[in-house]
């Protein structure tokens, strides 16, 4: 492995020498089909950057003119003394004071899993009074390994500050969103009871602030917004309601409303999505084109009681009382008015849906009907494949989308524009672990991504447009 402060660059004298072979060598990602060219794939999408061009090192190929940085890596040691997660997942980025970009980063990992993959050492030996006081689930002594780790970099340089452990004692904390109040709201993407190893139930999320303090922040689960197979969420900036993806075959889509805009936890109703006279609509196109593509749908929700889902059939109750069905719905992102997410398996081969759901200019309102929210299936991967199961997603300032896919085989980061068309942007070069957490620094200057099985934290810059 490179020194973690290594940046590669890709000159242009070395990609026109590549030439053809680079273009071929592209037509193996997981973005064709088995029967397609890399001829018949240039016709049919853009190459809005050019092709990912062989990194040297083996780990991330990039378009020519773009360039990496790893800033972070698991096994590491942090600033407090404990060590880097591994299976880093979703994240955002946030301003800090001082010239400061603050990454707040998910860490997928089980309730079961072994301690080397932790922030405590292979035998939990860095565990402390203070961290299973503020853990969520100490576990009986050895918390539970998922949380989050917040990274502070000097925006301008890009090196890191000081990274630290910023909550835990949660289980796999998957993906999530960014919140207007500068935190991040985590997600755990698990439904498991309390049990020998679990000394609480968990499926919830969490708010933690991005804070450049050092501290590890006490763990305290957003009751009201629900308990289950949890992926990601995305807040209205004008109302504090929270979407919510739920990572289930059979999943359902989901928004909280707070009554109090200020504080989640002070309680709110909690929906489920379903489309207007067409109640328990199948949106997966798993055996026909049930919802058509560009097609806005209107939509009303339907409130969902007993949220703490004990049974765990909070989607089966929510769709018996009318509400529409999706495939693995995962990242979500919300931009420009409109909220973005990705359904994983969806669509005729189950290689992925992208959805657009416009809010209401009265959203969450008694009026909300007069002027109904909408939902429409923007992107759907039918054969031959474009974009391989969609997962964590993002909206650059300028309004493309930036997928990170969860397929078989390679690994890419794939862009969209406004307008649907699909362009390559990056490839895992070093293994066939997903792409996750993808997200850009406040001034749209930076994309920071991982790569989950390596736990590699990077931070890619370029000539954007």
């Amino acid at each position: 492995m490179p020194d973690q402060r290594q940046i590669t660059t890709i000159s242009r004298r070395r990609f026109l020498r590549q030439g053809l072979a680079t273009a071929a060598g592209f037509a193996g990602l997981s973005v064709f089909s088995s029967c397609r060219s890399a001829a018949q794939y240039v016709q049919s999408v853009s190459t809005k950057y050019g092709f990912p061009v062989k990194d040297r090192l083996g780990i991330l190929n990039l378009p020519e003119g773009f360039s990496y940085r790893i800033i972070s890596r698991a096994g590491d040691r942090m600033s407090d003394g404990l060590v880097v997660p591994g299976l880093a997942d979703g994240m955002a980025a946030f301003s800090g004071g001082s010239n400061q970009t603050i990454l707040v980063r998910n860490h997928e990992i089980n309730h079961n899993a072994g301690g080397n993959i932790g922030p405590f050492g292979n035998e939990n030996e860095l565990v402390s009074s203070d961290i299973l006081m503020a853990a969520f689930d100490a576990g009986f002594g050895s918390p539970c390994l998922g949380g989050t780790t917040t990274v502070v970099l000097n925006s301008g340089t890009l090196e890191v500050e000081r990274e630290f452990l910023s909550l835990v004692g949660t289980v796999r904390n998957c993906a999530g969103g960014p919140t207007p109040w500068n935190s991040w709201i985590t997600c755990e993407e698990t439904d498991v009871r309390k049990d020998h190893r679990c000394e609480k139930d968990h499926g919830y999320a969490f708010d933690v602030r991005a804070s450049d303090d050092g501290q590890l922040q006490a763990a305290r689960p957003i009751l009201p917004m629900g308990r289950f197979y949890r992926e990601a969420v995305a807040v209205h900036p004008a109302t504090s309601i929270v979407y919510q993806t739920e990572d289930k075959e059979d999943g359902l889509f989901y928004r909280y409303i707070p009554s109090n805009p200020d504080d989640l936890h002070a309680g709110g109703r909690t929906q489920a999505l379903a489309i207007v006279d067409r109640p328990r609509t199948d949106t997966r196109n798993w055996n026909s084109m049930d919802v058509p593509r560009e097609q806005k749908m209107p939509v009303e929700w339907i409130d969902i009681e007993d949220v703490h889902n004990p049974d765990n059939d909070l989607r089966y109750r929510g769709y018996s009382a009318g509400a529409a069905r999706f495939a693995r719905a995962e990242g979500i992102w919300y931009a420009n008015d409109v909220i973005y997410f990705a359904c994983t398996n969806g669509g005729l081969q189950k290689k992925g849906q992208i959805w657009k759901y416009y809010p209401s200019f009265n959203e969450g309102t008694a009026q909300e009907s007069e002027a109904p929210p909408a939902v429409e299936l923007f992107i759907q991967a039918d054969k031959p494949s474009i974009i391989e199961n969609a997962d964590n997603l993002t909206v650059a300032p300028w309004g493309d989308l930036i997928v990170c896919e969860d397929g078989p085989g390679k690994q890419n980061l794939v862009g969209v524009t406004p307008a649907g068309s699909i362009y390559p942007f990056a490839e895992n070069a070093v293994s066939t672990s997903e792409f996750a957490g993808a997200t850009f620094s406040p001034d749209g200057r930076v994309l920071f991504v991982n790569i989950q099985a390596e736990g590699l934290t990077f931070a890619i810059t370029g000539p954007w447009v």
